[in-house]
């Protein structure tokens, strides 16, 4: 799920309060509360509800817990950001202007002005330049990389690329990247909404694949943020098909193949990604199955909301039936803003689907 982005001037206090009332909703037991743990304190990430509220948490937990939702890897740390902040903390600059590394910096001064000549000058000057990682912090991506991955334009900097991006990314790949570095570009081109209107999304992902960029680490990236020509382009350079995939894509055929021998891991992915879509037959399949529709979705795969609240918010009546006659609750808040599916669907503008939650939810009242 996004960070909690810190306000511009943050306050200390309002912080401890914020992990305070996180320690409440532990003991109260409350869904949300398990759910930011397992993305925001590394001892629950893989633990379920059970697990969560039957463990000793105390307050330095709960105080890990809000740094890492607001972007920073400790208490300490986040404390350092508003008491001592340095450049790289001023959280309203675009990256490029916290970088403290003069180096680097004029590096991603010159891939941005597209002046492949003078980068390919700047790498040959300084070879390890290419390998070299920065380090932001206030943000849940983004957040180490290399050279290569500022191609990307996601996170959004300037609003548009250089026109021989392109060349520029070669000369960047010439001078010798990380494995990681590559698929992590390769995902950030896919899912990046400026590569796409800029016109060269598929051209990044064919140079990053021909040097050797894995096509399945961006797949579902791709298909969680509905990018359909990355998708497709992926897929023609060799992305694997897997339960996930074809759950997005609507491929019964394959996905009734692939569900049996699926993991509880592709099965709950699976159903984040059909149920937005608006593949009913999926969801159906997944819900026969034993997936249960009021987990929230996994890490990765819009986290902060059931898909009750996708469904709603994409406007499929359809699915939205389906779900609730499966038991899906009406009254899980999304843990960003609080809201239900019904505010999800008001929000989006989806009236018929607010109006037969509504219902739905006086009616549950009444019983």
């Amino acid at each position: 799920m996004p960070v909690r982005r810190l306000p511009s001037n943050p306050n200390l206090n309002h912080l401890k309060y914020q992990a305070k009332d996180l320690l409440k909703e532990h003991s109260a037991r409350t869904p949300g509360s398990a759910q930011r743990l397992r993305e925001f304190h590394p001892r629950f990430s893989r633990a379920a509800d059970a697990e969560i509220f039957a463990a000793q948490f105390k307050l330095s937990d709960a105080e890990l817990a809000i740094a890492r939702e607001s972007g920073s890897p400790s208490w300490a740390r986040l404390k350092a950001h508003i008491e001592k902040p340095t450049l790289a903390d001023q959280l309203d600059l675009p990256h490029h202007q916290r970088i403290e590394d003069a180096t680097f910096r004029h590096a991603v001064e010159l891939l941005d002005a597209g002046d492949v000549a003078g980068l390919r000058a700047h790498l040959k000057q300084h070879p390890n330049l290419a390998r070299q990682h920065v380090t932001f912090e206030g943000g849940n991506y983004f957040r180490h990389p290399t050279l290569l991955e500022f191609i990307a334009e996601n996170p959004v900097r300037h609003g548009t690329l250089p026109k021989n991006i392109v060349e520029v990314a070669k000369v960047i790949l010439e001078a010798g990247v990380e494995q990681s570095s590559l698929n992590e570009t390769l995902m950030l081109a896919a899912t990046g909404s400026v590569p796409r209107e800029c016109g060269v999304q598929l051209a990044l992902l064919d140079l990053l694949s021909d040097y050797g960029a894995d096509p399945d680490s961006a797949i579902h990236g791709a298909a969680l943020h509905g990018e359909t020509e990355a998708l497709n382009a992926l897929i023609k350079r060799g992305a694997r098909i897997d339960l996930p995939l074809a759950a997005a894509l609507g491929r019964i055929d394959d996905f009734r193949r692939l569900l049996p021998a699926s993991n509880g891991e592709e099965r709950h992915l699976a159903l984040a990604l059909a149920a937005p879509y608006g593949h009913v037959e999926i969801v159906r399949m997944l819900l026969d199955a034993g997936e249960d529709p009021n987990r929230y979705n996994p890490i990765g795969g819009h986290s902060h909301t059931t898909p009750l609240h996708q469904a709603a918010g994409a406007g499929n009546l359809e699915m939205v039936r389906l779900l609730v006659e499966r038991g899906a609750r009406l009254d899980l808040k999304d843990v960003l803003w609080r809201g239900t599916p019904a505010d999800w669907a008001r929000h989006g503008g989806k009236k018929e689907i607010e109006a037969y939650l509504r219902r739905k939810m006086e009616s549950e009242k009444q019983e």
